[in-house]
């Protein structure tokens, strides 16, 4: 009768199998459905960066040269296409099901990215062609890989061309690439085969007299009484101090700040300090493969601003610093993937971007589907709209000795400002009258000392526009342009939430239907009034300066500051807001807050307090014929309400704080989750306990937080159930990857308190992960036991010749009794160099307990392997690898929980019920009666011999055995 019903289960089955095409263990369908084969091509249009022109081509790169961090994209199905959009919108739809439920990197993996099988068949190929695999992503939407040019020429079908523009020297593919046909479709693009890399948006304070080469060495000071803004200022001027009064600082929160050079954690310090604010140094992450770190000036500057603004307005959050080291191809942009496809923080800041001209086709599709997954992930994305004005594409002016083009006058915005899946930030400024050294309206007057904090009050402001030909001639052309960018995209449909406000509608591009840039500005100029930072980065300092901020703000020696603007100082500023949004909301993160801007601008109370409409000035090119085009083809003017210079103007945070729609864990407790490490340096290999606490903000509550957490390590999910005792818990981490590594935990909250996250880098310590030459040694314990019960046996691993790694097990037999009877459950372990690791082995021997025992259901349960098949390869993990589960019921779970949509038909009722009744023996009827299961059949008794097998999880051939004796009483 037993059989009888297997097999009705395995006929159900094979039915529900053939009905849906494929074995829905794995809920993505295979997209490659033949051999992936070079013999045959289909060309990637728009793969060529549009920088990469024939006049500046100066012949063939050295084809041994090795390009590293190569990343293919894929582009998802137009059906995945279609259901992520309709997500990313119902996730900012107050009452949808998906309002604010965010996905996690592997989730996002599950629903948007290539199959494990499809991802094996091209790392096959890329390996084929010689290359080196470096990564998959996390979100199994790219794979990065590295070799040399010859390669690359070879496997794409292209040619890699040196270029030379005005004193920088760059390469690029020539051509347009192709990939194999069996490709074709699914790889949307084939990034870092050049080394064109964004440029930072910082602007130096530059003046044509009283200054040192153009640095003014003046401050809010008894020596000048010149005004200049630190940390102090922007709370005064734009209300954060009431939200500081209220208890919202960013406790809780985190901050991405991406880059493109490595900082000098002491410059970030020295400003804390001048500024008056307690010392938080940023967690640093380097992007694995991008290189050592090493700095690069210019963009030095502009991280070490990025760093101090975004932590000094949200003074109690946590900022990560993504940065890559000094592989050229490697960019801004791998950080920001980097960022999004480890989910690293809820809130990412970017002051970087390249004119819409500047990108192909393909680069701007890639770039949109990195951002729109951060979208999906609950991740705001706040960037620089640019610093040329109505113009962008003028940042293509390197030196003096180029001279603007008529397409670097043309009208033109930056990417990624005008993506339709991040904040914009334009840039506004104090007219100058408003700066002036008598003006005590809005500013204290010193008396003989620096007055760190001068603002007395909100101060009007206009469009940020301080274009002059007089910097052009004396400093360089790159000089002449200095104004917010704003205008409209080539490439962005206007997205819905741009509508409703004032002044949209009216707007000179509105009509075009694409994205208009900016959505709000912040003072941004260097002049009026510029921003004081520290930095080692001596491409910001004056002629004569010897120092930055060691005295204070000042260099001692000169007593010069170091000052500039640029909306690099608005997006970090607005991400420290953002970030105290944040807080009040009990949020985890809030995706894209330009629905929410745009709504609430289109309140007309609303807008009137939490908004400062910029109605004055423009951001047209002003520097005369020298550096502008012709009259009339630059714009755009202030107007009522949104417009293309200013968007909808600079904001009041404690007003918008106010405003702001509460989420559903608004009225909740707010919790704050940390994370220690028993050390922030283990060995390669080693055990390090991560302590995860929850607590509520309050120190007034004497209630503990319960329920649970998630721990994603490197945007990998690791548990989504850790369940919290006394309001902690922990984790148990270890790598044989050396470098950075993210741990992020995620508490769930419950009936009382709001959820929080928390992170932690640990810096995994060792050369080269598992030592090559290195090998270890097994022992295990002997068991004996009644027949039916378990026992267990302690396996020790003893590391010889300096082997680091982590070690899996199997156990075979044998005795056909145990292994039809019989099952085990052993963990992996992980070894230090000449260190000793144990673990435990349980062995069970009866039927029943390993396949009805809760204690037996999980992920490290096996079946005994028979010994005659014994090999060095260790049985996969699982929770469909042990004897519990019969594959039968295995699959029909697959199926189940992986979104397999059934008809509504008594049949597949039926056939459902006969699986079931088959897979769990008679446990559960489908008319709601029970029927009593089989009896189950223990191990015989007798003594067994068996043998432990161990492996290293990274290299195989590093492997060991021992023998232990089982006992059946």
């Amino acid at each position: 009768m037993r059989l009888r019903f297997l097999f009705l289960s395995w006929i159900a089955i094979l039915f529900l199998l053939v009905h849906n095409g494929t074995l829905l263990a794995q809920t993505l369908k295979s997209r490659i459905q033949e051999e992936i084969s070079s013999s045959s091509a289909a060309p990637l249009r728009g793969s060529v960066n549009p920088n990469a022109k024939a006049q500046f081509d100066s012949g063939r790169v050295s084809a041994s040269q090795r390009l590293n961090g190569i990343t293919m994209y894929f582009k998802p199905t137009a059906e995945q296409k279609a259901e992520l959009d309709e997500l990313v919108k119902e996730q900012q739809t107050p009452g949808s099901p998906n309002y604010h439920k965010w996905l996690t990197p592997a989730e996002y993996a599950a629903r948007f990215g290539l199959s494990d099988g499809d991802i094996a068949k091209i790392k096959s190929w890329l390996e084929a062609q010689g290359f080196t695999v470096d990564r998959v992503s996390n979100s199994h939407n790219s794979i990065t890989f590295s070799g040399t040019v010859a390669q690359v020429e070879s496997a794409f079908r292209t040619e890699i061309h040196s270029y030379q523009i005005g004193s920088e020297r760059h390469f690029a593919n020539s051509t347009e690439i192709a990939v194999p046909s069996a490709l074709a479709g699914v790889v949307q693009s084939v990034r870092n085969l050049n080394d064109f890399r964004p440029k930072p948006f910082v602007r130096f304070h530059r003046q044509t007299s009283g200054a040192v080469n153009g640095i003014t060495p003046q401050f809010t000071s008894g020596q000048s009484g010149s005004h200049y803004l630190q940390p102090g200022d922007v709370a005064v001027i734009y209300d954060i101090n009431a939200a500081y009064n209220a208890g919202y600082t960013g406790a809780g929160q985190a901050i991405a700040v991406v880059g493109q050079s490595e900082i000098l954690v002491s410059d970030i310090e020295a400003f804390q300090n001048a500024a008056g604010l307690s010392v938080k140094d940023p967690v640093q992450v380097l992007v694995p493969g991008s290189g050592t770190a090493a700095i690069s000036s210019g963009d030095e500057s502009e991280s070490d601003l990025d760093l101090e603004y975004s932590g000094s307005i949200a003074k109690d959050a946590t900022i990560y610093f993504v940065y890559v080291g000094n592989n050229q191809n490697y960019s801004v942009w791998d950080a920001l993937q980097y960022a999004v496809d480890t989910k690293i923080a809820p809130i990412i800041s970017m002051s970087y971007g390249a004119c819409e001209p500047d990108l192909s086709t393909s680069e701007y599709s890639t770039l949109e589907a990195i951002l729109e997954q951060g979208a999906s992930q609950g991740q705001s994305i706040i960037v620089s709209s640019g610093d040329d004005g109505s113009t962008a594409c003028y940042a293509d002016v390197t030196s003096s000795t180029v001279t603007p083009t008529s397409t670097e006058e043309e009208l033109a915005v930056n990417y990624p400002a005008s993506s339709a899946y991040v904040t914009a930030l334009g840039g506004t400024e104090f007219p100058s009258a408003d700066v002036s050294s008598s003006n005590t309206t809005y500013w204290k007057s010193a008396s003989g000392s620096d007055v760190v904090t001068s603002a007395l009050s909100y101060i009007p402001e206009q469009v940020w526009n301080d274009d002059s030909a007089t910097y052009g001639q004396q400093y360089g052309a790159e000089y002449a342009l200095s104004a917010g960018g704003g205008g409209v995209s080539i490439f962005t449909p206007r997205p819905s939430w741009q509508a409703g406000v004032t002044g949209i509608s009216t707007a000179p591009d509105y009509s075009k239907g694409y994205r208009m840039v900016p959505d709000i500005s912040l003072d941004s100029s260097p002049n009026n009034a510029g921003y004081l930072y520290c930095t080692s980065d001596t491409s910001a300092w004056s002629t004569g300066q010897q120092a930055s901020c060691n005295s204070g703000f000042r260099d001692a020696s000169t007593q010069y500051l170091t000052v500039a603007g640029g909306t690099s100082f608005a997006a970090p500023i607005f991400a420290g807001m953002l970030a105290i949004i944040n807080q009040k909301e009990n949020s985890t993160g809030q995706g894209v807050v330009n629905t929410t801007l745009y709504s609430l601008a289109a309140n007309a109370t609303t807008y009137a307090s939490a908004f400062h409409d910029i109605t004055s000035g423009s951001n047209a090119c002003t520097a005369g014929t020298s550096f502008c085009s012709t009259a009339g083809a630059s714009e755009y003017a202030a107007t009522t309400g949104y417009d293309e210079a200013t968007g909808l103007g600079s904001v009041d945070l404690y007003n918008l704080l106010t405003s702001w729609p509460s989420g559903s864990s608004a009225s909740l407790q707010a919790t704050t989750t940390a994370l220690t490490a028993a050390t922030t340096t283990p060995a390669v290999g080693a055990s390090d306990t991560i302590t995860i606490t929850v607590a509520p903000q309050s120190s007034t509550i004497t209630t503990t937080p319960t329920g649970t957490l998630t721990v994603v390590v490197d945007g990998t999910t690791i548990t989504t159930s850790l369940a919290l005792s006394n309001g902690s818990a922990t984790y148990s981490f270890s790598s044989s990857t050396t470098g950075a590594h993210i741990i992020t935990a995620t508490y769930s909250g419950d009936s009382t308190f709001a959820p929080s996250s928390g992170s932690l880098t640990v810096n995994v310590g060792g050369s080269s992960g598992t030592s090559s030459s290195g090998s270890f040694t097994l022992s295990a314990t002997n068991v004996t036991v009644t027949q039916g019960s378990s026992g267990t046996s302690t396996v020790t691993v003893t590391s010889q010749n300096s082997y680091a790694g982590t070690v899996a097990f199997t156990l075979s037999t044998t005795s056909s009794s145990l292994s039809t009877y019989g099952c085990y459950d052993v963990n992996n372990v992980s070894v230090a160099a000449n260190g000793t690791a144990t673990t435990t082995l349980t062995i069970y021997t009866s039927e029943s307990a390993c396949t009805t025992t809760a204690s037996v259901r999980r992920s490290t349960r096996h079946t005994f392997v028979n010994a005659g098949n014994r090999s060095r390869t260790a049985i996969p993990e699982g929770p469909f690898s042990g004897k519990g589960v019969p594959i039968s019921a295995a699959i029909l779970v697959g199926l189940l929980g992986g979104g397999l949509r059934l008809r509504k038909s008594k049949v597949w009722l039926v056939l459902i019920c006969i699986a079931l009744t088959g897979v769990l023996s008679y446990a559960t009827g489908c008319g709601g009666s029970s029927t009593s299961s089989s009896t189950s059949t223990d191990v015989a008794p007798g003594t067994y011999t068996l043998t432990l097998d161990g492996q290293d999880t990274t290299t195989p051939s590093i492997a060991a055995s021992t023998t232990l004796t089982l006992t059946v009483q």
